[in-house]
Order: C-alpha cells, then structure tokens, then sequence
C-alpha cells in the first residue's frame, strides 16, 4: 500500500472514529446519574425500589446540604399541594368531603446511606422553604459529615416506597392503568448560587438537573409498558411477572406507564436527525383517535424539527389514558407524553390533535430546555403555547386549528387570547407559580398571555425573525437552565433591537392594551362659500379627521387605515405614546372609515370592538340580527305554548 493511500486510509478511519464519537458525545453536562431498581406491585399501587444517585458538583465551589422532592407527600391532606388545591377548586379536594385514601399518595425513604460517609437516614429532615407548612413532607434534606468539593461527585444510596392516588394530577392508577410520574427521590438543582428545591405546588410543575437514569422495573407480564428511554433487555420471571431494563440519556426526569388494556401501535418519522420510532398506547374501543394522534405527531415533530430544533432522541411515546383517567392526560415527560380522546369526539373538534402538539412541545420548552417551572412556567408552558398557535396553523389552517365543522370555526389563537382577556390585570407573567391570584389567573397569564404577548410581538419583529430567535434561543439553551433574561436577551439580540420597554409592560407588568378609533368624521370645507353646489359631487372638497385614543397604559406602536369614498386608502402609523393623535386630510373624497390594527395582529388589544368606526352608520347587519331575535323569540314561545 503506498504512502499516500494509507494515510487516506488512516484519515478516514480517523474521521469514522471521530464522528462515532461525536455521536455518542453527551448532549448535557450530566450532573446526575440515577440507577433504580424498583418492583411494582399491581393490587396495592405500590412500588419498593432501590435508588443509587451519583451527583456531580460543577457548582464551583464545596456542598455539604442536599435537598431532596418526595413529590407523592403532596398527595396527604395536610400537605400544601392539598390545601392549595382545595382553595383553588380543583377536583378530588373539595371542602366538606374529605379526603378518599384512594386519592392520597405517599413517599418514604427507608434507608438513606452516602458511600463514604455512612448511614444518614438519621439526618433526614423535613423543610417547607415556601410557606413553612410543617404538615407538607415534599422537601428533605439532608447535611454531609463533610462537604463535596468542585468538580467532585458523592452517591447517595436509597431504599423507598411509593404508594400511588387515584389518577390525580396527572399521576396515578385507575384500575390497572397505571401512569407512574415523579415517583422518586429526586435532587434539587443548584441554580443562580442557591439550591432551587421548592415544595410541591398544585400550580406547579418540574425543576432537574440532567443526566442517565437506568432503571429496572419488575411489572406484570401481561402488562403492556412505555416509559422515558429505550428498554434495553427484557426477562420473564416465571411468576407472572417480567423485569424490563431501561436507559435514558440526557434528560431530566424519568416516567414510565403500565395497562394490560393498551393496544401497541407503532410508526415512525424522518427528521433532520434520522429516523424516530413513534409508540402509541391506544385504549380498547378508540382506533379512530390512532390516525389523529399519529398525524398531529408527526407534523408537529416535522415542523419543530424545521422550525426550532432536532429532536435528538430515537423514540417518543404517546399514552392514551383510559375512561376515567383523563386527570392523567396532557401531560409531557421527557420521551412520553399523554394525550387524551374519547369513541364520541367527532373530527370536527381538535381536541386529540391539539393536546398531542402541545404536549410534543414541551419536548422543547420543558424537556431539552430545563425552565424552572416553579418560577418561570411561562418559559415552558407559555412559549410552548405560542408555538402551539404556529404549528397547529401550519397543520389545520388559521381559523380552523380548533373547530372546523360547516356550522363553527375556531383557530387557537384566538383561544388563547380568550385565556387571556379575564386575567390581563392581574399577575406579571413573572410571578412565582404559587403566588398568582388563582388558578385561572396562574392558567391565562402563564398559558395565554403568553402566546398572546408573542403573537403580538410578531406585529414589530416579524414573525420569520420571532422564529429565528427561538430557534436560537432552543440550540443555544437546550440542556441547559434558562433565565427570563436569557430568553428576552436572545429575542432582542436575533432581532436586532432593544424590546426593553416592551418587555417590562408584557412580561414584567399588568400593562392593559386598549387603542380606540375616538372619532372620525367628515365635513366640508367649502362651509363658508355661498356659491358652492348645495349637493356634493365628486369635485366637493372634505376635511376629514381621525383621532385614536390610547385608553390603556400599555404603549404600542399603531398603524391606522383610513378609507374614502372614492376607494383610496391611507395607511398611517403613531408610536402610541401620547394619550390620543389626531390625522387631518384635506381632498376631494370623503372619509367613510377609520380601523386600528388592519391586519388584526395586535392580539394584545383588549376590545377589538372599538378598533373601527364607520362615519355613517349601517344598519344592514342590526336589521339583519333583528330579524334572528324575532324568529327565535316567536319560536320560544310556542315552544312554552305547547309546553304549558
């Protein structure tokens, strides 16, 4: 062989080597490392595991505390999540009737060893960092004998027992069905130089650090399953039972679900990343929904994929909860998402295939970038909203991306706007997730506002230089812990333009939008000539005039369109800052009308209804609904007629 082909040679086994290499290379810092081993027992709901956590120390500097979420004690009567839950209305936890133990859920750690410093079940204590419940049992931490340096690791080593409510909250059992979420120790994150480990909220979601889990679960033979990761290997036990291995890289929590009753569909999609398997676990009785899950999936993945990111992992599983289970559909983990249908749901409504975007989506806003959802849910469940408004448009039209039958239409944002118009006063969007007024206000601000705020932000940026930044946004924080600042740093950096005072009404104010057409009217101006035609005609000079109010406090650039009666049109623009403007135009045409926000873009904009004027009225479509109310009136009555 000569010279020059082996060094050819050489250099393409080098490349070959390298790419493999660059293949296998971890996608986040993996500061975690979980290995349980965990047996599931069907007829009590109960799991009895094992749990080796091994955590890197990238702080920068030495730990000895480590606080740790029980997330199933939210689940106790006495607990915060309870409490707030009853105040807030939510299902299960109503005053007067107490609380079903089906409903109740549990977690305890029987053994907590750290290797090299001993047995420290002893030093478990209970914290409520957030409202000083001493009743809530959702925290523990625990002190070192000795501190952890920078850059060194520590295993904890634990034995514990979950024992699962009644599907409640998007966790839980109903009759064989089992979707088994946040159901282990599992370690804070230390973020912004503090340990971030908040009590579990019933108004907040998830907050981890990534890295590998390898789990072990031991279930029912007969038990179809899916779960976060790729199960590796697979053993019948001989008793009934089968133990399944698991592994998960890169991610942030670990998720798993059991039904005898699921139907396993399989499919697949092409990304820019190769070819992901797709899962569906399908209840008996509901194969019409298959096609629909499978369809939103994969556009959704398709246009995430050429819109914001990859989607680096090689599976995603969608969970059909069973009938009355739906307290465990729409919600997302890492490579698993539940979605949620019923036989009667006609395809005119989208249901199935907005809850299966959206919970695709937080493969994105929650999964790979790791918001800290007690704090910065809008970072997740907002942003995610917003890109639900663009996908399910792309997908299923504008104005049809929610209902879409010969006798109603609906698109999804005007839903979220909806979502918002009840609550825009109330919180910023960068309130504590326990800390909002209600769960209404928590669900339209977070949600709503959200998409609404950014739809409305498309008005200055454009919405091909909104995408861009969240595409860089997604690819230069993903795997990553994200501040608020980090994502509206990004949205002014992409864009080219300091949105600072947009952002301190939007985000970080209560700021009402409210333009309103104040006047606009025309009249003569040749008034003062005695020999001018008594009847207009088309040399009649007018002076006409449009004034614009702004009624709110929040400022926003205003583009007005004027319209006359000899079809010309005159679009101007205001900055928005002074309390009204006024435009003047003197010519030979009449002003017939005056609209803000032509386009209707500014979906911020309270009353919509006040955004145009006509300067003389037309009575065709008062007439018109006259004649509705009439009809409906005189069937009404001899509908009691009959009745009585």
């Amino acid at each position: 062989m000569s010279g020059r082909r082996l060094f050819l040679v050489a250099a393409a086994l080098l490349f070959a080597a390298c790419s493999a290499l660059a293949a296998q290379a971890p996608l986040s810092d993996r500061i975690v490392a979980y290995k349980i081993d965990a047996k599931y027992d069907a007829k009590t709901h109960t799991v009895d595991a094992t749990q080796t956590l091994t955590y890197t120390n990238k702080t920068g500097q030495s730990l000895d505390r480590f606080p740790f979420h029980l997330y199933l004690n939210g689940f106790q009567p006495r607990a915060t999540w309870m409490r707030e839950a009853n105040a807030n209305g939510q299902r299960d936890v109503k005053a007067g009737t107490g609380v079903e133990d089906k409903k109740t859920g549990s977690h305890e750690v029987t053994k907590l060893e750290v290797e090299g410093m001993g047995d420290l079940t002893s030093q478990i204590k209970f914290i409520a960092p957030d409202d000083g419940n001493l009743d809530d049992r959702t925290v523990f931490e625990v002190q070192l004998p000795r501190p952890v340096p920078p850059n060194g690791s520590v295993t904890f080593k634990m034995a514990f027992k979950a024992r699962f409510p009644e599907v409640v909250a998007r966790t839980g059992y109903k009759r064989d069905f089992l979707l088994a979420a946040q159901w282990f120790p599992k370690v804070g994150v230390w973020w912004k130089g503090a340990w971030n480990c908040h009590q579990f909220h019933s108004q907040t979601e998830f907050f981890a650090d990534y890295g590998t889990y390898d789990v072990t679960l031991t279930v029912p033979e007969n038990f179809p399953f899916g779960s976060t990761g790729v199960v590796t290997s697979e053993k019948k036990n001989g008793d009934g039972t089968r133990t399944l291995t698991v592994r998960a890289e890169d991610v942030h929590d670990f998720a798993w679900t059991v039904d005898p009753r699921y139907k396993v569909i399989e499919d697949s999609v092409q990304l820019s990343t190769g070819n992901v398997k797709i899962r569906v676990l399908m209840q008996p009785g509901r194969d019409s929904g298959i096609p629909r899950y499978i369809g939103a999936l994969k556009g959704a993945m398709q246009k995430f994929d050429e819109w914001y990111g990859p989607y680096p992992y090689p599976q995603i599983t969608v969970v059909d909860p069973p009938h009355g289970g739906m307290a465990a559909a729409g919600m997302e983990y890492p490579m698993l998402i539940t979605a949620g249908t019923s036989w009667l749901l006609p395809k005119s409504l989208l249901a199935p295939e907005l809850v299966t975007e959206h919970e695709y989506g937080h493969q994105y806003w929650y999964g790979m970038v790791g918001s800290n959802e007690f704090e910065d849910a809008w970072l997740d469940e907002g942003i995610n909203s917003y890109t639900e408004v663009k996908v399910m448009d792309a997908l299923y039209g504008q104005n049809t991306s929610v209902i879409n039958s010969r006798f109603r239409t609906a698109g999804d944002r005007h839903v979220q706007r909806l979502a918002y118009l009840g609550i825009a006063e109330f919180d910023p969007l960068t309130r504590n997730g326990w800390d909002y007024l209600d769960n209404n206000s928590y669900a339209g601000t977070t949600y709503g506002k959200t998409a609404t705020v950014l739809l409305s932000l498309e008005q200055i940026v454009g919405e091909d230089k909104l995408r861009e930044a969240l595409h860089t946004y997604f690819m230069r924080y993903r795997f990553r812990h994200p501040t608020e600042e980090d994502f509206m740093k990004t949205v002014n950096e992409v864009t080219g333009q300091d949105l600072t005072w947009f952002w301190d009404q939007a985000v970080k104010g209560t700021n009402r939008l409210d333009y309103r057409i104040m006047t606009a009217r025309a009249r003569r101006a040749d008034w003062w000539d005695k020999n001018a035609p008594r009847e207009p005609n088309e040399q009649t000079p007018y002076l006409s005039e449009v004034v614009v109010h702004r009624k709110g406090d929040f400022v926003f650039p205003v583009t007005m369109v004027a319209r006359f009666d000899n079809g010309e049109t005159i679009r101007e623009q205001w900055d928005g800052r002074d309390r009204w403007h006024r435009w003047q135009w003197e010519k030979k045409a009449k002003l017939v009308s005056a609209e803000i926000d032509p386009d209707h873009r500014i979906l911020l904009d309270l009353n919509l209804f006040n955004n145009s004027y006509v300067v003389e009225e037309d009575r065709r479509a008062t007439n018109k609904l006259g004649m509705y109310m009439t009809i409906a009136i005189q069937w009404l009555a001899q509908v009691l007629a009959w009745l009585v």
